[in-house]
């Protein structure tokens, strides 16, 4: 059998600490939540936000900068044009995912502050102490 370098081991110790993989997990449910918010915002926020401001459709507000033409080889060069319909949008999506992320850890600042809040049962009295207290009560019940 082959002796590991301490490089991968600690690697390996790394990579199965607690935290990495929690903020793996962290990343691919972070991923997929931009992916929700992206199409709530494409799909159901932005056409009504476009309706309200006249029916505007905010993927097709653009600049053009130049036309589409045909060059000399008879290939057609695309129009050149500046984007900023989809700007908005993306920024957006930024500004939703940035207020639900600051809603998520405003809640779990409040759960982690009502644990400490909440004091723990104190520990069961050592049996020097229980003795002690049976000897008390003993005592009592003699008078």
């Amino acid at each position: 059998m082959m002796k590991q370098s301490p490089f991968i081991s600690d690697f390996k110790k790394f990579i199965m600490r607690g935290n990495v993989i929690d903020m793996a997990v962290g990343i691919i449910i972070g991923a997929a939540f931009g992916k929700i918010v992206s199409s709530a915002v494409s799909d159901l926020i932005m056409p009504v936000v476009g309706l309200l401001l006249g029916g505007i459709n905010f993927t097709n507000l653009k600049i053009t900068l130049a036309h589409a033409s045909v060059n000399a080889a008879g290939e057609t060069v695309p129009a050149v044009t500046l984007n900023y319909g989809n700007f908005i949008q993306v920024t957006v999506d930024f500004l939703i995912i940035s207020f639900a992320i600051f809603l998520l850890i405003k809640l779990m600042g409040k759960l982690s502050r009502k644990k400490e809040e909440t004091p723990a049962t104190p520990p069961p009295p050592s049996e020097e102490v229980q003795l002690l207290t049976q000897i008390r009560d003993l005592l009592q019940n003699k008078k």
